[in-house]
């Protein structure tokens, strides 16, 4: 009875509707630097693009958009993802409901392909989409092959984001999740762009994959190291 009652629509509604208050509580009251300097105008005018963000550390990513950005975000149709999805619309995002696999076929059981098409007619639509680059359960901070595919087919650079606070807390789950906290300092960084040609065969979308790893990974420690702390 417990569980039906925490899946209940208004349940939900209001958790993600605290949820979106309490992200911007926490934008209000830590100190943004953005990394590297003028990233707006250089990447501004190269729009849309595929924003690239690891789960767990993809909380306070809604700030890194400027507010003139049209953008989509995809996330789960999980009981979890309801709620970051009535989070992430009051925070002026679209949404694409799907879920990715590290397994090419379970993506239409999870509505992958959906998102995919989806995503896809953002892109040509001139919407830029957010997406977890890691799979939900797991491996942590592992590439799932979907965002590369999403690059190749539209043409569209990947661009891997990562923000961090002085101050969170750290949670005890598959994705190491960062709950940000208020009264600090915060940094957004964005890595370098990843561009996958519209013929790129398996060996190359493998080797973007990888680069959206490292760029992550990359971008993710240069975050913590901005607000004086170690990566997650």
């Amino acid at each position: 009875m417990i569980k039906k009652i925490g899946r209940h629509p208004l349940v939900l509604k209001g958790i993600g509707s605290f949820m979106a208050e309490y992200l911007k509580f926490v934008h209000r009251t830590n100190r943004f630097v953005v990394e590297p300097g003028g990233v707006y105008e250089r990447y501004g005018e190269d729009l849309p693009v595929i924003v690239a963000m690891w789960h767990g550390q993809h909380f306070m990513v809604p700030f890194a958009k400027p507010r003139e950005w049209p953008a989509k975000v995809m996330i789960s149709r999980s009981a979890d993802g309801e709620v970051n999805a009535i989070a992430a619309q009051k925070l002026g995002l679209g949404l694409i409901r799907a879920s990715g696999s590290q397994k090419s076929r379970q993506i239409l059981k999870r509505g992958g392909m959906r998102g995919f098409i989806e995503a896809v007619r953002a892109l040509k639509d001139g919407q830029s989409v957010a997406l977890t680059a890691d799979v939900p359960k797991g491996p942590a901070r592992v590439a799932g092959p979907g965002i590369v595919q999403i690059a190749k087919h539209t043409g569209r650079p990947i661009l891997p984001v990562a923000v961090a606070t002085s101050r969170s807390i750290e949670l005890n789950s598959w994705d190491k999740a960062s709950v940000n906290l208020p009264f600090g300092t915060g940094s957004i960084v964005v890595g370098e762009p990843i561009n996958v040609t519209g013929d790129a065969d398996d060996a190359e979308l493998e080797t973007a994959r990888l680069a959206v790893e490292d760029g992550l990974n990359d971008a993710t420690r240069r975050a913590y190291e901005l607000v004086g702390r170690p990566d997650g």
